[in-house]
């Protein structure tokens, strides 16, 4: 019977690829599915051995302890050194979803409001 070990959902490029290797460097005969294009389904990383699952997922759960750790110290360095992404270069990188989150916010704040402003 198939082990589902990590939805794939949402995941990046570059931890996907570092699943593989440590994978890999173990010897854990695994199998991947990829997600919907439509989010139907989920995709993942999978085995069909009940040991060998155990043992992924205490491989999985150490990975994911460190790759934290490491992301979390290379933001704290950014924000440091001033390089970490605000407000402004966000917009800048992605402009209609920050126009979108603040259309939304304006929304529910004037929907909110609504009933106090008496019409």
């Amino acid at each position: 019977m198939p082990h589902h070990l990590m939805n794939l959902r949402h995941v990046p490029d570059d931890e996907a690829e570092e699943i593989r290797a440590l994978f890999e460097a173990h010897q854990i005969s695994y199998y991947e599915t990829p997600p919907s294009r439509w989010g139907i389904s989920m995709g993942g990383f999978w085995v069909h051995d009940k040991a060998e699952a155990a043992r992924a997922k205490a491989l999985l759960t150490d990975y994911q302890a460190e790759r934290q750790a490491r992301l979390r110290a290379e933001w704290d360095q950014a924000c440091a050194e001033g390089r970490a992404p605000g407000l402004w270069q966000r917009f800048r990188d992605k402009p209609a979803t920050v126009l979108a989150a603040l259309l939304a916010v304006l929304l529910v704040l004037g929907l909110s409001l609504l009933p106090f402003m008496g019409w």
